[in-house]
């Protein structure tokens, strides 16, 4: 669907001028730079301009704070207002009731992955615009990023494929070494995203293939699995090169928060699979955490570490855990199960994430991957698209209503063309590099992104929200209370009309209000 080209042409003058007069510095953070995209803006940085969301603390007994991006152009755009203790808003409209009583999951937090091709991209351009990137993601005048995700060894987001010890029946792991692309293009933007970041970023790593020679079909990539069976030295040497990962990162500062046992572990059992892989059972991944991964981290210190099983489509809910639980000796050393989007769309319902819940809820459940532009219908980058800012929104919202803890993005920062990916699988991401230009552009995923990275950090508490009133709106809604006393509404309308509704807290009374067609609203307030 196309944007009004009047509307967006009127915004992108708007924020021109914010440009030129300056007005940013009155108003204490910087407006976007916005270009006309498919259906919505885009913005655009440099080495010496890039917007920022302007801040807010915490503000006295009966006022809100509203952050809004949509379609038509807000980005993050806030507003401040008072609750009333009076309906204004006419008519049968939805009421959005918090109530703090009632909790659920503790939120781990939000983030994206620092892949090869998002260490690639950002390195491509100047040191200002490097850093002006990492800020957008990390820091206090951007999203606030709490979560970061690494590949072990290369995926497809790489140029090529290699693995930490490509030397054949070296079961000791003598030759084991991080590669090039780690010490250049992974570590050095992790350090700096954790020495700009005031939020400890909560860091995970994720194989996609062990190295060839340990395979049955001596290839990184397509159908093949380890060699042997679980307890047998194959399975042995693969936990202890885990070991050595997480023991060569921490030598450069970089520990980990946890880790899952395999990406994507039914890919390795498809014929040809195009890119790096390895195939597992849930009944091999239950026995190979029980008879090696498990044990071997206990043994060398990494006890505390977050493990997580699955990291596959939703799909595989309950069932998938349920085999890989109904080992003690297994069960014991998982704190997590790990969820990819994939197969989100229409297809396969959220209620498995809650049937999974009720059936293990010491175990969290932690969304691991998305993007969009993988489908084939829906190949590669679109820049300005709406729509898929809102494919984001409403993932987001339905998995956190359903027990998910935290939600982390794919490639953090990719090319125009989706890239570079050695096996062509481009796809799009919130920020994409224009190298040539040194310019990035902040897609309207992005912005989504902020609307729930920003405002629900990592420890806060998923609370309960109500309807009364027009109880068939569809109106999207999810709420939390922070670890400061704040709670925090996030509202998402999908449809092309504007929505009047009331939030109502019963401490402080109600907020008269409307969100535009296609538009997401952050709503933050303190109750004393």
């Amino acid at each position: 669907m196309a944007a009004s080209s009047s509307g967006i042409r009127w915004l992108q003058v708007y924020f021109s001028a914010l440009l030129v007069f300056g007005s940013s510095d009155v108003q204490g953070f910087v407006p976007c730079n916005a270009r006309v995209g498919q259906s919505s803006i885009y913005c655009v940085c440099n080495s010496t301009y890039c917007d920022t969301i302007e801040p807010y603390t915490r503000g006295n007994k009966g006022l809100y704070v509203l952050y809004q991006s949509s379609q038509a152009g807000h980005r993050l755009t806030k507003n401040t207002s008072k609750f009333s203790q009076t309906r204004n808003n006419s008519g049968d409209v939805p009421v959005f009731t918090v109530d703090r009583n009632s909790t659920y999951q503790t939120i781990i937090g939000f983030g994206g992955a620092f892949t090869d091709s998002a260490g690639i991209n950002i390195l491509n351009l100047s040191a200002k615009a490097q850093e002006n990137l990492l800020r957008a993601y990390y820091s206090t005048d951007g999203l606030e990023y709490s979560t970061g995700r690494i590949p072990m060894a290369s995926c497809d987001f790489s140029t090529h494929i290699y693995s930490y010890d490509d030397h054949p029946e070296d079961f000791n792991l003598t030759n084991f070494s991080l590669a090039m692309e780690d010490i250049k293009f992974k570590i050095p933007l992790i350090q700096r995203a954790q020495n700009m970041s005031q939020k400890k970023i909560k860091l995970f790593a994720t194989p996609w293939s062990a190295p060839a020679w340990m395979k049955t079909n001596k290839n990184m990539t397509g159908n093949g699995s380890l060699i042997g069976q679980p307890g047998g030295k194959y399975y042995k040497t693969w936990a202890m090169y885990f070991i050595r990962f997480l023991q060569e990162y921490a030598k450069k500062n970089i520990s980990m928060w946890g880790i899952t046992a395999q990406n994507e572990p039914a890919d390795g059992n498809l014929y040809h699979f195009q890119f790096q892989a390895m195939g597992w059972t849930a009944e091999t991944q239950r026995d190979f955490i029980a008879k090696d991964l498990g044990p071997l981290l206990h043994k060398y210190g990494y006890g505390n570490l977050k493990l997580m099983i699955l990291d596959d489509d939703r799909i595989f809910l309950p069932l998938w855990p349920k085999t890989v639980f109904s080992s003690a000796d297994a069960s014991k050393y998982i704190s997590g199960i790990a969820v990819h989007w994939y197969t989100d769309t229409g297809i396969i319902p959220p209620s498995l994430l809650t049937d999974t819940h009720n059936l293990f809820p010491d175990k969290f459940i932690l969304a691991t991957e998305a993007c969009t532009g993988s489908l084939p219908w829906e190949k590669g980058v679109v820049l300005g698209s709406w729509e898929r800012a809102e494919s984001y929104s409403h993932d987001i919202i339905q998995d956190l209503q359903n027990w998910v803890a935290g939600w982390t993005d794919w490639n953090i920062a990719l090319n125009l063309n989706g890239g570079p990916n050695w096996a062509k699988n481009f796809v799009d991401s919130p920020i994409l590099v224009n190298a040539e230009r040194d310019e990035f552009y902040k897609q309207p995923m992005y912005y989504v992104m902020g609307h729930f990275s920003k405002f629900v950090p990592a420890d806060s508490v998923r609370i309960a929200v109500t309807v009364s009133g027009n109880t068939g709106t569809q109106l999207e809604t999810v709420a939390f209370l922070r670890t400061d006393g704040a709670t925090v509404l996030v509202v998402s309308n999908r449809k092309s009309t504007a929505t009047s509704f009331i939030v109502k807290d019963p401490v402080l009374g109600m907020i008269n209000t409307n969100i535009p067609g296609h538009g997401i609203q952050t709503y933050v307030w303190w109750t004393s």
